[in-house]
């Protein structure tokens, strides 16, 4: 299934499309990727819905990324007597302490002692999605005496950000680790870690998941941006998080946030989703807001690999609009030639082995030439990722004998995704490349495409070939070299 358009669009998956049909639908509206969002349904509901989306894979035959996002450890204060909680007042004092009776107007339970081993005085928690604000005036190892910044109120089990400090808390909770081996087994292609502070983080989640998938970090801290570098090294991609980044950053530190994420993925050619409040509205009207729209565009004109609805596909009236208005809004931005000088005039690749030449090499002839297509051979999709990363103007093809490869490259920016048989001569590679390019109507018999490939074949990390095939006749229609 040819998309006409180069970003992704990922699609969360809840009680709004969790049947065969609307997932169907939603793959011809354009969802490359559904997520699964770990917070929401257990295992059995989990289990269904993947199987629906191989199902759908398997009758549209086409590739099908998913992404099952883990939850990370939920800070939340406890409860308190009054069910509807209290007022906090601005300048009030306001304490938080591991004592498990229930709280009034001047204190109330915090069950997590890591915080309080982390806290220290002039530093700051954020209550229900920072709309309360406290700053710590003295502390010990199971209390905080705080002045009440921000005041409004506060109830059962809010939750609470800590932005100032990293907490000595491990990523992945013990239900995470559950849910990872679970979902790995399963067969996910994505693991979206939350939580992320450093890149130990992603270090843990990898040895976990042993290969069954590949590991994308959410960047929704102050000290992941801090740190991002780092981070971006050891991951295989990265979700810039925008709602808890907004809680814990000042708003406006945000946009600026989101334009150097993505210039660093792309340089790094690693996918990076832009995800949060994308088409907020959409979840109980049919259209979007303008500036929804423009917001959309944002993430687009910067070169992410994909942007993502939440609850406007999980929850929300109109999940086959959303998508659809996401599609559409991309394929407008990305015909505007104004979009594609911005992508080019950030084009800064440090290129240092020979298949970062190659993949430019095969850019630059696409662009100086008629050629129609870049086809590229790739077993664990690095070649086909270094592609995405030169941002060509004409259309990528992905091949690849492994499907889960196939898969994960949903994730990425322009790739068209088509498992081949097995390959073990250049020659069948043209050949099935040709064949591919015809097959998805990106060129005819008269046309020319680059092709690209590793010789020996079956080696990661050894593209090393290019050649400037015709999509003649004798090609697509040749019998199998033996």
């Amino acid at each position: 299934m040819r998309r006409h358009r180069n970003v992704k669009i990922v699609a969360t998956l809840g009680p709004a499309s969790n049947d065969y049909e609307m997932i169907r639908a939603l793959v011809e509206a354009g969802a490359d990727v559904f997520r699964l969002n770990m917070s929401h349904g257990d295992h059995p509901e989990i289990r269904v819905r993947h199987a629906i989306i191989r199902k759908v894979e398997e009758d549209l035959d086409t590739p099908i990324g998913i992404l099952a996002d883990l939850q990370g450890p939920k800070l939340r204060v406890g409860v308190f007597a009054d069910e509807n909680g209290v007022e906090l007042i601005p300048g009030a004092a306001f304490r938080l302490d591991l004592n498990d009776t229930a709280g009034d107007v001047n204190r109330v339970q915090l069950p997590h002692i890591e915080i309080f081993d982390a806290l220290e005085p002039g530093a700051h928690l954020l209550v229900n999605d920072g709309k309360i604000k406290l700053r710590v005036k003295d502390c010990g190892a199971d209390f905080a005496d705080c002045e009440v910044i921000v005041g409004g109120q506060i109830s059962n089990r809010k939750g609470v950000n800590v932005p100032d400090v990293i907490l000595p808390l491990a990523a992945l909770s013990d239900k995470d680790r559950r849910d990872l081996d679970f979902v790995c087994d399963l067969g996910v292609d994505w693991l979206a870690l939350s939580f992320v502070q450093r890149a130990a983080d992603v270090n843990e989640a990898r040895a976990l998941a042993k290969g069954r998938a590949a590991i994308l970090s959410k960047i929704e801290k102050p000290s992941a941006v801090t740190l991002f570098d780092e981070i971006l090294a050891v991951s295989d991609g990265i979700m810039v998080a925008r709602g808890d980044l907004g809680v814990e950053l000042p708003v406006q530190n945000v946009p600026p946030i989101q334009k150097q994420l993505i210039r660093k993925c792309r340089a790094a050619a690693k996918p990076v989703i832009v995800a949060t409040q994308m088409l907020e509205s959409m979840i109980d009207s049919p259209m979007p807001t303008r500036a929804e729209v423009s917001d959309v565009a944002t993430a687009i004109y910067e070169g992410a690999d994909a942007i993502m609805l939440s609850a406007e596909s999980a929850a929300g009236s109109y999940p086959i609009e959303a998508v659809t208005t996401m599609s559409n809004v991309a394929a407008e931005v990305e015909s505007d030639p104004t979009y594609t000088e911005i992508i080019e005039a950030s084009r800064r690749i440090k290129r240092t082995t020979v298949a970062d030449g190659i993949v430019s090499a095969a850019r630059e002839i696409a662009e100086t030439t008629d050629v129609k297509a870049i086809c590229c051979f790739s077993q664990s999709g690095t070649t086909a990722l270094l592609v995405a990363r030169e941002r060509p103007r004409v259309p990528i093809v992905a091949l690849t004998n492994y499907r889960s490869t196939a898969r994960r490259l949903c994730l990425s920016w322009g790739t068209n995704c088509v498992v081949t048989g097995s390959v073990d001569r250049f020659k069948t590679a043209v050949i099935a490349a040709v064949r591919a390019a015809v097959s998805l109507e990106m060129a005819t018999e008269k046309d020319i495409i680059v092709v690209t490939a590793g010789v020996p074949f079956n080696t990661t990390g050894s593209t090393n070939i290019l050649r400037v095939a015709p999509c003649d006749e004798r090609l697509i229609y040749a019998a199998d070299p033996e």
